[in-house]
Parts: C-alpha cells; sequence; structure tokens
C-alpha cells in the first residue's frame, strides 16, 4: 500500500457552486491530519467524498489504492457532525450494533474506553448531554481498527475538558499503521496532535505541510499561520 488516501483533481459542484475545484494529495499511513478552512471551504464534502457518501464531478479519490466505494467502506471508520445514533438506544445496544456490523470492531477497546470517560453503558443516549453523546460517537468510531479516520469537528460545541478527553482517545486509540482526518475550527486545542495540516480556501488546496515544516519555514504555529492566511 503506497498511501491511505489519495485524490487527483478532484472537483465537486453542488448546483452553481463550487465545494472543491482540482484538489490533488496524497496521505501517507501514520499521520494525524488536520483539515482546516473557514465555513463553506469544503472541508465537510471531502471527507463525504472519501467516504463515499458524494461522487465528485470529476478527478480520482483512492483509499488504500482502491477507487472509493463499496470496497473500502471496509477500510474507513467515519465521524460525521452531527449525531447520527438513536436516541432510544442504550450504550450497550449501540455498542452490539456495531459488533455485528464491522469485523474490525473491538468490542473489549469500547467498554475500557467508556470506563475510562466515565460513561455508564446501561444509559440511553437520550438521556445524556451533547458532551457525553460526543464522546459516545467517537468510542464507536475509534474502537474499529480501520485504515482511515475520518473525523468531522469532533471537537466542536463541546467544553474544554471534554475536548481534552475526545483529543486523548483519538491519539490513543487510532490504529497506528492508519492515519487519521481531523476537520475542525480549533485549531489551538488540537495543534499539539496533528502531523501534517491541509488548509482549505474556497474549495481549493491553499497549503498542505507538516506541522514541523510550518514552524521551521515561517516560525509560527499553525493557529497563527491560520489566521495570517485568511484574515482571522
Amino acid at each position: 500500500m503506497s498511501s491511505i488516501l489519495e485524490c487527483s483533481h478532484l472537483t465537486k459542484w453542488f448546483g452553481s457552486t463550487r465545494a472543491l475545484y482540482d484538489f490533488s494529495l496524497k496521505i501517507e499511513p501514520g499521520r494525524i491530519v488536520g483539515l482546516l478552512g473557514p465555513n463553506g471551504s469544503g472541508k465537510s464534502t471531502f471527507l463525504k467524498l472519501a467516504n463515499g457518501l458524494l461522487v465528485p464531478k470529476s478527478g480520482t479519490i483512492t483509499v488504500c489504492d482502491i477507487p472509493v466505494g463499496l470496497d473500502t467502506k471496509s477500510h474507513i471508520s467515519y465521524l460525521p457532525d452531527k449525531n447520527y445514533l438513536n436516541n432510544w438506544m442504550s450504550v450497550t445496544q449501540l455498542i452490539d450494533m456495531f459488533h455485528d456490523f464491522y469485523s474490525d470492531f473491538d468490542r473489549n477497546k469500547a467498554y475500557e474506553m467508556l470506563k475510562r470517560l466515565n460513561i455508564n453503558e446501561k444509559d440511553c443516549m437520550k438521556t445524556m448531554s451533547k458532551g457525553t453523546k460526543e464522546k459516545v460517537q467517537l468510542i464507536l468510531v475509534m474502537s474499529r481498527k480501520s485504515d482511515l479516520y475520518l473525523l468531522d469537528e469532533p471537537i466542536g460545541g463541546v467544553d474544554p475538558a471534554t475536548r481534552d478527553y475526545i483529543l486523548n482517545t483519538i491519539i490513543s486509540n487510532y490504529n497506528e499503521d492508519g492515519s487519521v482526518i481531523i476537520s475542525t475550527h480549533l485549531i489551538s486545542d488540537i495543534e499539539q496532535v496533528l502531523d501534517d495540516v491541509i488548509f482549505l480556501k474556497e474549495g481549493e488546496l491553499a497549503l498542505y505541510s507538516t506541522v514541523d515544516d510550518i514552524r521551521v519555514k515561517y516560525g509560527k504555529s499553525v493557529d497563527a499561520l491560520f489566521r495570517e492566511v485568511f484574515r482571522c
């Protein structure tokens, strides 16, 4: 396997609105990558294309050298930016469902993370706070041994302590032979865990670099460079 994910000249339109344009990059195994950009820059569109939920207008995208489609589903663990779990289900029921659905799901790892994050496995989703729901969704996603983890705003809308829990869960539990792509606006909160960053601007690739190279070349943090590029 030469790369975890590779896309070439990827373009996506929604009617007359351009979401991605001529987007090309390659992500190697063992990387944690920040997907960064303002609202409407194409971040969620890119993750949905990589997960096979959208089809590009032109260009190609592969995961583990396989064109994105049914055959790549088993290689990808995807966390959308919206709650997608049934509120009436208990955590135990959700774990059972994921175990039945995904052959790479590690039930023991899920229960270990629940215990570490002080979540009662018998609780139903409808009784939980937003932050706890976010933790449960992430636990389910990170309990798979996937090649590629696609995480869309995993720390958005939760308190700083919960953000720390979520980031620790990500870096402690992902398959180290795979890679993680994290889309977020909260750059300063995740910068310390990133290997690489992607800057998206109006659907185009503005920057793809290692975090170390940014600090050496620009003498700035990722957050500071982002604010300069996008004038936040």
